[in-house]
């Protein structure tokens, strides 16, 4: 299996995808529909609360769920969820996978880095009018978890060197006491040192482990992903630690939910590539009041297919607005976004 580590080589394989790609309806289109239309009376407030849009990719003989999460800057945990029973070793030529590239956003400031536990990413909001980015990331494994709350970047270090804890040590005595800079080092190139003592967010020497959870709780990116995140956040930038399954938001009029697995579930879908999703406590009352004026237009079947998958896959759970005639255009009715059915 590839690495992806020499440039020409993943240059070569995302090529290689593009001519593949299928895309569905994006959120975008669905904004900027719901923004030329005219403004019903009774409806929710208009913001645009995911980014990215939903992909779908037909799979080449070669291809590994690994390759393709690490082409697209996904997790391999949140691609095997967006695509249980498909074999992540050999997905098999012409095997349809959904690409979970569009989110919701976390319910937390829109400030600096954000980071969800849950679906395992990063979202860099740069302020300014700039695009808010998102990155895959690996966290800490059971009983090692990083903190919730909220820290700062103190610190930043470009070919960072590692000293093993204690704990780690006792669990590997051949380690030295520092690792230098290099290949054998696993923080990678670049490393962001938290206000929590001991916490990091860094690079990896093994990025199959991204969308994973093997670290002691530092939070790890892509090689090429902390090097892009580290170019961008300066010393001092807010950090924001949540732990969020089921994430709600709107693209213009339309209410959206992503719900996640849980950490069982994901530790079954590695092993036996499907899962049993249990449902979520007090779901339809979040959904009841986050959708506020729009809850007579929420399709709660829909909400109930969503949570059955938790999949991670942003599900449009309330039906159009109705547009008076009189004010109805040709291009007026909304489009089918980001829905799971959709594709």
């Amino acid at each position: 299996m590839s690495d992806h580590h020499s440039a020409p080589s993943r240059r070569a394989i995302l090529a290689g995808m593009a001519a593949s790609l299928v895309s569905a309806l994006a959120p975008s289109q669905l904004a900027a529909q719901n923004a030329a239309r005219p403004r019903p009376r009774g409806g929710a407030p208009r913001r645009n609360d995911v980014v990215g849009e939903l992909l779908v990719y037909s799979a080449r003989y070669e291809d590994t769920l690994m390759d393709i999460a690490r082409t697209y800057n996904l997790g391999y945990a949140e691609l095997i969820a967006a695509n249980p029973g498909v074999d992540p070793w050999l997905p098999g030529l012409g095997t349809r996978i959904l690409l979970p590239t569009a989110h919701v956003l976390p319910d937390a400031p829109r400030q600096g880095v954000v980071v969800n536990l849950s679906d395992q990413r990063i979202y860099w909001f740069a302020g300014g009018g700039q695009p808010i980015r998102t990155f895959a990331i690996g966290i800490g494994q059971e009983g090692l978890g990083t903190p919730i709350g909220s820290t700062s970047v103190v610190r930043k270090k470009e070919n960072p060197t590692w000293t093993p804890t204690p704990e780690k040590r006792k669990e590997d005595p051949t380690l030295p006491t520092v690792v230098p800079a290099g290949p054998d080092n696993p923080m990678g190139a670049f490393a962001m040192y938290l206000g929590w003592p001991l916490y990091a967010i860094h690079g990896t020497n093994e990025p199959d482990a991204i969308g994973r959870r093997v670290t002691r709780g530092c939070i790890r990116l892509y090689p090429e992903g902390i090097e892009e995140l580290y170019r961008m956040v300066p010393i001092g930038t807010r950090v924001t630690v949540v732990a969020q399954e089921a994430k709600m938001g709107w693209i213009g009029d339309d209410l959206f939910v992503e719900l996640h697995p849980t950490r069982e579930d994901v530790d079954m879908l590695e092993e036996e590539r499907t899962f049993h999703p249990k449902p979520i406590p007090g779901l339809r009352e979040r959904v009841e009041k986050f959708a506020g004026v729009a809850v007579s237009r929420v399709d709660w079947p829909t909400l109930e297919a969503a949570e059955s998958r938790r999949d991670g896959v942003p599900v449009r759970v309330t039906r159009a607005l109705a547009v008076p005639s009189a004010e109805a255009s040709p291009g007026s009715r909304p489009r089918e976004g980001v829905s799971h059915t959709a594709l």
